[in-house]
């Protein structure tokens, strides 16, 4: 029965052309449950794999650390003293790299979301490790961005790392999954058809 309503559904969207809006409407939905999941998860503390989401946080933010200060170091050439996972630019500021700051969430919500949402497997087995790579190198652009605002504009510092830097991740995630849609779930159904 469930099969039979799934059908006419699938059927009645295509009628429609309202394929895009549905994938639009799925990613949202699957957004939001992974994203309220995962903070519900970390803040009750309640989870049995604690011990290895913490070994995973703390080795994410040591990359971060280790590749962006080398970055901010050795390319930008700004003179920066390091000291546990910290970056300290003499009286200007400092940028410390702390659990939030792995990536691992935007991780996490990416890898689960390209699980989820449909598409040959196929496929997945390489796309998702290249957009974990991809969320990676996000997330140091983010660090080293930021370490340009806090040299350059002080003052915006805050207001970077919350509405420009921070929702930088989610304009990529959602890149990464219309490139899925475009290239390999819509082109996977529609040789299907």
């Amino acid at each position: 029965m469930l099969k039979k309503y799934s059908l006419q559904f699938n059927n009645y969207v295509e009628e429609k052309k309202l394929r895009p809006l549905v994938d639009v409407a799925t990613f949202i939905l699957i957004t939001l449950v992974i994203h309220y999941s995962y903070r519900f998860w970390v803040t009750t503390g309640y989870y049995p794999i604690h011990d290895l989401m913490a070994q995973l946080h703390d080795y994410l933010a040591h990359r971060v650390f280790v590749e962006s200060s080398w970055f901010v170091q050795n390319i930008l050439g700004m003179e920066i003293t390091t000291i546990d996972r910290t970056m300290y630019w003499g009286n200007t500021g400092y940028i410390a790299i702390t659990h939030g700051c792995s990536g691992l969430k935007q991780i996490l919500q990416f890898a689960l979301l390209m699980i989820i949402f449909p598409g040959p497997w196929k496929q997945k087995l390489w796309y998702i490790p290249m957009g974990i790579f991809i969320v990676h190198l996000t997330n140091l652009f983010r660090i080293i961005g930021l370490a340009e605002v806090l040299v350059i504009l002080p003052d915006y510092w805050k207001f970077s790392h919350d509405y420009i830097f921070r929702p930088f991740f989610y304009v990529v995630i959602f890149s990464l999954w219309v490139i899925w849609v475009e290239k390999f779930k819509n082109k996977n159904t529609t040789k299907s058809r």
